[in-house]
């Protein structure tokens, strides 16, 4: 369709599903910080006054893994004496075991009976994919991004401490109309947020529409038919875990693209980058964004797949949706000789074995630049290796 409306969501770090992928990845820097060698599967559920971690950690590091999920709570806002699930009082259990040593063989750059070459393998078999387009500065759908700066600035907001009513949980959601590929206006803003008993329902929505809706979002836009909804149910008090449960990795179109471009189901929070579901899907944003910000196309998505223990990906694909500016076929080729897609490749390529994935968790992996030394994979330093790959 020429015409049509395209929506994207986000949620704020407060929302159950943020707080265990915020445990998840404040776990694994702690491992990072001390072991660059870490082995990091951290899986987190949280429920009313309760905090579950589980899976598999290999590690030297040593630190109170307690008061690490108590420090990330307390960084997200849940501090309050009215707070059912506080950062000083909930109940934590620790289901974490080391990780198995068959997989740990794959892994590993060693050789072993069966394994087809001595190199580090991928840590799963999968699939992965980046996209990146050139609607935003960002080179990200804007949907995806509109929705995550309304979040961003609820959340500084709230942080000054000014809006004392406000309160942790929220989310928001965007939906932006495209016209011959083109976004051209917003039709929707939905903002959902967490507040104290007190404050009147009038007073969040116009607070809403006027410092954090009209704030962040293009003011050309928005126009007399843009729907605001704030709140849409009349009440939202009780929130985070005391009102629903959260589990790590459960908001993958969140943390990417918005729908935009596909996905390929791994999560990535608690994950160390030994493991592709999340390296893979770094490098491929990356190889995607250097490929639309050298001109070569508006629009582009990468896939990979990946065997579990062996390092070649069995496969790269890439599309270009009919916007290449040469073919997909120049395009591959000018990729295959510019990047690395070995994991140890990836690693090395993107700085990765540092504890940098507490700074990823909130408001979408991809599109941020503020700290390119940390967020590596937002970097468009191949754009020259690539137009000179393609001519």
């Amino acid at each position: 369709m020429s015409d049509y409306i395209f929506s994207s969501e986000s949620v704020g770090e407060g929302h159950p599903d943020k707080v265990a992928d915020t445990i998840s990845d404040a776990i694994l820097d702690a491992c990072l910080a001390q072991d660059k060698r870490s082995r990091v599967a951290c899986e987190t559920l949280v429920k009313s006054n309760m905090v579950v971690v589980a899976g598999e950690i290999t590690t030297k590091a040593r630190f109170d893994y307690n008061e690490v999920i108590r420090k990330a709570i307390r960084g997200i806002g849940y501090v309050h004496d009215s707070d059912v699930f506080h950062a000083d009082h909930v109940f934590i259990t620790n289901l974490l075991t080391t990780q198995s040593p068959d997989i740990s063989q794959g892994v590993d750059a060693v050789a072993a009976e069966g394994k087809k070459k001595a190199e580090q393998g991928a840590g799963d078999q999968g699939l992965m994919f980046g996209y990146a387009s050139n609607e935003t500065p960002e080179l990200m759908p804007a949907p995806i991004m509109f929705a995550h700066r309304l979040g961003r600035k609820l959340s500084k907001i709230r942080k000054t401490g000014k809006t004392a009513w406000l309160r942790p949980d929220a989310k928001s959601q965007v939906s932006v109309r495209y016209r011959d590929g083109q976004p051209v206006e917003i039709t929707n803003v939905v903002i959902s947020t967490q507040h104290t008993p007190d404050v009147k329902h009038r007073v969040i929505e116009q607070f809403c529409i006027d410092e954090v809706i009209r704030k962040v979002l293009p003011a050309k836009m928005l126009t007399k038919k843009t729907e605001f909804l704030v709140n849409p149910t009349g009440r939202f008090v009780v929130g985070g875990p005391h009102g629903d449960s959260g589990l790590t990795g459960r908001k993958i179109i969140v943390d990417t693209y918005g729908g935009m471009g596909r996905h390929g189901g791994g999560a990535f929070s608690g994950k160390d980058p030994s493991k592709v579901d999340r390296s893979a899907a770094y490098m491929g944003r990356y190889v995607a964004k250097n490929v639309v910000a050298a001109g070569l196309a508006d629009r582009c998505e990468v896939q990979f797949a990946y065997a579990i223990g062996y390092p070649d990906p069995v496969s790269v694909h890439i599309d270009t949706f009919g916007t290449g500016k040469v073919s997909d076929e120049q395009i591959l080729r000018a990729i295959a000789k510019t990047f690395n897609f070995k994991p140890a490749g990836i690693i090395e390529t993107l700085k990765l074995l540092r504890p940098i994935y507490s700074a990823t968790t909130n408001y979408g992996h991809f599109g941020k630049t503020d700290d390119l030394n940390a967020i590596t994979w937002e970097k468009t330093d191949k754009v020259k290796a690539l137009q000179q790959a393609t001519k």
